[in-house]
């Protein structure tokens, strides 16, 4: 009995070494792999390492190592500081803003792609709305001065034929919002739509086609089988934007940001600028950034939790 439970306690070789032959079999693969994992470990995983200045009066002339430990002052700086409460608002509302009208926006410019049958006309508006995303923020705001400025913008220049006083939209604070979320939609709606317009062209005809038979309308065939067919993609993308749900996007904000319009639109990415780089207070910038990675860990997890009930989870 002993003996039996002594050869049953010795794993077998071919156990041991399943691992091996697997990678043998496998070795194109793991081959092309390979440099992925090496990325993501040089460039994300080492780097994290770097997190412990979050918990240090960082000194560049100290280092890493040698400078101060100071524990959770630097989050307790941060949450006890005159402008969180404001920088917190103007990033959670913009970001709001975004999804709810920059994710919505994509989706329903590729339904509506989607039933354009003139494939030349289709191909001609898919590049006239995806070309502005090539386009940097610099040129954006630029764009935006030429129509917007109160002295020679082009719809100043129509407000003031038309007996209206000029409209300072780009330093008046009410407006500030607003131009923020219409550029991001401009820029960006073209781009976001080519992943649904691929997930639209994997959805089976002969769904339409049955529909059809039913006597279903356009409107029936929408919401009964486009939208179910390309759901997992919107809740996909829904989680990856959530994550970043407290990233206002730092070089737009950077750009059209003033003395004028940043209490309204000034985000915690813009003040870490300025109190990271400005002021060299390195330590508490670390320490946001980690604040921002947890929050976005957070709601990816209760996220994907959630979305488990609609079969769109992404682990």
């Amino acid at each position: 009995m002993q003996a039996k439970l002594a050869a049953d306690a010795i794993p077998l070789p071919h156990k041991r070494n399943s691992w091996i032959r697997t990678i043998q079999k496998h070795k194109v693969m793991y081959a092309l792999l390979f440099p992925a994992l090496v990325y993501f470990a040089v460039f994300k995983y080492i780097p994290m390492a770097g997190i412990i200045i979050a918990f240090k009066n960082y000194n560049l002339a100290l280092g890493l190592w040698d400078s101060p430990w100071v524990g959770l002052k630097n989050f307790k700086d941060f949450i006890n500081g005159v402008y969180f409460w404001d920088i917190m608002r103007n990033t959670i509302i913009i970001s709001l803003y975004k999804l709810l009208f920059g994710f919505s926006a994509p989706i329903v410019l590729a339904l509506l792609l989607n039933e354009v049958y003139t494939q030349w006309f289709k191909k001609i508006v898919q590049t006239i709305t995806y070309l502005p995303h090539f386009l940097s923020w610099v040129i954006v705001y630029g764009l935006m001065v030429a129509l917007l400025a109160p002295g020679d913008g082009l719809f100043n220049m129509i407000l003031k034929e038309n007996g209206v006083g000029p409209i300072s939209f780009l330093t008046e604070p009410a407006w500030g919002r607003l131009l923020i979320i219409l550029s991001e939609i401009w820029k960006d709606i073209g781009w976001g739509a080519i992943l649904y317009l691929a997930a639209l062209a994997g959805i089976d005809p002969s769904l339409y086609e049955a529909a059809r038979i039913d006597g279903a309308s356009k409107w029936r065939q929408l919401w009964h089988v486009t939208l179910p067919g390309i759901r997992g993609v919107i809740i996909l993308m829904l989680i990856l934007k959530l994550s970043h749900i407290l990233d206002a996007g730092f070089d737009q904000i950077f750009m059209f940001a003033n003395s004028f319009n940043q209490e309204k639109i000034d985000i915690i990415d813009t003040w870490v600028y300025r109190e990271g780089l400005e002021r060299l207070k390195i330590g508490l910038a670390t320490a946001v950034g980690l604040f921002k990675a947890a929050i976005g860990f957070i709601l990816v997890l209760a996220a994907n939790k959630l979305a488990k009930k609609f079969d769109g989870q992404i682990w």
